[in-house]
């Protein structure tokens, strides 16, 4: 191990996540530029990870194994909506100006995730990223549903809410029976993706969080754990099941 390595960084599991293509100030300087909230990041490495960003990019098959040949788990994070067209929709007024890149960028590192059977866990947008990827749709803006904006305040302020697991997904040996969570969404799952299952939802009937049944470790959920990390319940989840990846992998 070279001197300057931590120790017991040689065990820790690599985990890629995805990250903004948007424009950003820092300094002199106010360009596009590759991004991600440090919480997403700290949420990782106290978990016992090591973090590793993805812009987005041009992106083939063959360049997506590349990437995930270098990790051994993945987060799809937060971020803007998806282009609707990508699940049969036109655009709804309230949804943002698409971003083909990212959208096309993440569709790819998940194919080739869920082909090598990668360790996926994703975060708001990264749930509606699994759900459209295996056919599922959207409804682009809750308010339309529900009547109200109660999921997302708006101006950066999460809501708390408590959601409810469903008995028997592995959310709920993770998580328990119920949770607080932080949520900043203003659209959600409608039509479930093929082989999903519901693993949680929250008073109002929202689908709050989906996975893959079966041992391969594909869970998302519509929330924000980064934004409460005084419970790092599923960074350590994605991070152990990361690290038993990379075992299995080298035993290979």
């Amino acid at each position: 191990m070279n001197g300057s390595e931590p120790a017991g960084s040689a065990s820790r599991p690599v985990v890629g996540l995805t990250t903004y293509l948007d424009r950003a100030r820092f300094g002199v300087w106010d360009v596009r530029a590759g991004l991600l909230p440090a919480d997403y990041l700290e949420g990782v490495t106290a978990a016992g990870g090591i973090a590793v960003l993805l812009p987005p990019q041009p992106v083939t098959g063959e360049i997506a194994a590349r990437v995930l040949d270098g990790v051994s788990g993945l987060v799809i994070t937060g971020g803007r909506d998806l282009d609707p067209s990508g699940y049969g929709q036109a655009a709804h007024t309230e949804t943002d100006r698409p971003d083909p890149t990212r959208d096309a960028w993440e569709s790819a590192l998940l194919a080739e995730a869920l082909r090598r059977k990668l360790p996926v866990l994703g975060i708001c947008r990264g749930a509606q990223v699994l759900n459209v990827a295996l056919g599922g749709t959207l409804h682009q803006h809750l308010p339309d549903v529900l009547g109200n904006a109660g999921h997302r305040a708006g101006n950066g302020v999460y809501t708390p809410m408590p959601v409810r697991t469903i008995a028997g997904t592995r959310l709920a040996e993770l998580v328990g029976e119920t949770c607080q969570v932080q949520c900043y969404h203003h659209q959600a799952i409608a039509e479930l993706g093929d082989k999903l299952v519901v693993s949680a939802l929250d008073d109002d009937g929202v689908i709050e969080a989906i996975e893959l049944p079966g041992e391969d470790f594909v869970v998302a959920v519509q929330w924000h754990p980064e934004a409460s990390l005084d419970d790092l319940r599923l960074f350590t989840a994605i991070v152990d099941a990361a690290q038993n990846y990379a075992a299995a992998r080298a035993g290979r």
